[in-house]
């Protein structure tokens, strides 16, 4: 194949995001990504709706926080009756045609089907990835690559150091299969049931009567009326063993059933209930982190530290789902307040000509927990894009991209300080 200037390895928002902004820049940019469509955990994970990204200002107007290419994505959705009023419960039909529209839009190359298996380095650059797809094993060159992957697979197999999971066991958190029951009264559900059948599952639980570990249910609605949205399986093997992996999908689809049929039982909401569908794949929560140039804590996002390079802006506290089983810890943002993500995060210690975005950047176990949606994750993605473009027009290492320029160019797409702080 051609050369390209950027290729992006993974299409979830993170990935799609900074292949749209690398190539709005001026970049030519390849994108390619496992599954047949774009929205990684949002298509594959049916993982909705998008977690609370909006600002409240000083004098109560609420804002969204995270903006640049997710507002225009947001926007798309709600032309195309795609997305809800409150900006976050979206149908994944749609958007999927949205990410394509963006991508065609700006020029982005997209190859769907295409999996990692290889990457190539000489010294301190990445010179090539192996692909293989439709057309067999193929070598794919460029001058900068992002691994937007998810489970850090190009930092893998370029021989970059990461790490896995909580310190000092490594340990992650559950992960978790979406599904979905139709023909639910979801506002009865809500105002009658809801209280009741978690302290029937709290009780059974305690019991010893389910294989599902989790605390309580958690379910959302959903864009049609009647559909009732479960995330409420956990499994707590490891999501970097291609054994336990596997392992989990089976064990997850058991709980959905067991869910299913508690909720038939016990929710008079749910008695004519039909199981609809499940994610194509279990949903990873976390697994590799990459070790970066500096590693986002714990304390930097409770204290809503404000860095000088930052490229993306949350506000979505700490939500960690125990490693060990049962419980959930949260620890809030203040109303009115935001933490940042520093550019340092996404560069790994070795490699000068990739950039790793999503959530695997480098972090710790209680800082992912929190910037690991989907809303913060976009944002990250469109700062390491035009990042890549900055390094690249101006032939630089990624490492040593003009930090002022940097800062504007974030600025001006209203990724962080370019309204909020205004």
């Amino acid at each position: 194949m051609e050369h390209y200037q950027v290729i992006v390895v993974g299409g979830g928002f993170s990935g799609t995001m900074a292949a749209i902004a690398a190539a709005r820049d001026g970049a030519k940019v390849l994108l390619i990504e496992k599954s047949g469509a774009l929205g990684g955990a949002a298509v594959l994970n049916h993982v909705l709706p998008f977690m609370e990204y909006h600002f409240f200002r000083e004098n109560g107007e609420v804002v969204p926080l995270n903006r640049g290419l997710l507002k225009e994505f947001v926007d798309r959705l709600r032309e195309n009756n795609g997305i809800l009023a409150n900006d976050s419960t979206f149908n994944e039909e749609y958007l999927k045609v949205a990410l394509d529209d963006m991508t065609e839009k700006y020029g982005v190359d997209v190859l769907f089907h295409t999996t990692l298996i290889g990457a190539n380095r000489n010294g301190d650059k990445l010179t090539s990835i192996e692909v293989f797809n439709i057309e067999g094993k193929s070598t794919l060159t460029a001058d900068l690559f992002i691994d937007a992957t998810g489970d850090a697979m190009l930092t893998l197999l370029s021989g970059e150091p990461f790490k896995i999971g909580r310190e000092p066991d490594e340990k992650c958190q559950p992960m978790t299969l979406c599904f979905r029951l139709g023909k639910v009264d979801v506002d009865k559900f809500y105002s009658e049931d809801f209280a009741t059948v978690n302290e029937i599952w709290k009780a059974k639980l305690a019991n010893g009567d389910f294989i599902n570990p989790r605390e309580n249910i958690l379910s959302f609605i959903h864009t049609t009326d009647d559909v009732l949205h479960l995330n409420s399986t956990r499994v707590n093997l490891s999501p970097v063993s291609a054994k336990e992996r596997s392992d989990a999908e089976k064990i997850a689809r058991k709980q959905m059933i067991e869910l299913t049929n508690f909720l038939r039982e016990y929710a008079p909401s749910c008695k004519n209930a039909t199981l609809l569908s499940s994610a194509t794949e279990i949903g990873v929560r976390e697994s590799r982190m990459i070790d970066g140039v500096y590693t986002l804590t714990g304390e930097d996002i409770t204290s809503c530290r404000k860095f000088e390079d930052a490229i993306a802006a949350g506000n979505y506290g700490v939500d960690i789902h125990s490693p060990d089983g049962t419980g959930t810890l949260r620890i809030h943002i203040p109303k009115g307040e935001f933490y940042t993500i520093p550019y340092r995060c996404l560069l790994p210690k070795g490699l000068t000509n990739m950039l790793v975005v999503g959530r695997c950047i480098s972090s710790t176990h209680e800082a992912q927990s929190a910037y690991r949606v989907m809303t913060i994750l976009a944002s990250v993605g469109e700062g390491a894009g035009i990042a890549a473009a900055i390094a690249l027009n101006d032939g630089v290492a990624v490492q040593n991209v003009d930090r002022e320029k940097l800062r504007k160019a974030i600025d001006g797409r209203d990724l962080v300080e370019g309204y909020p702080l205004s």
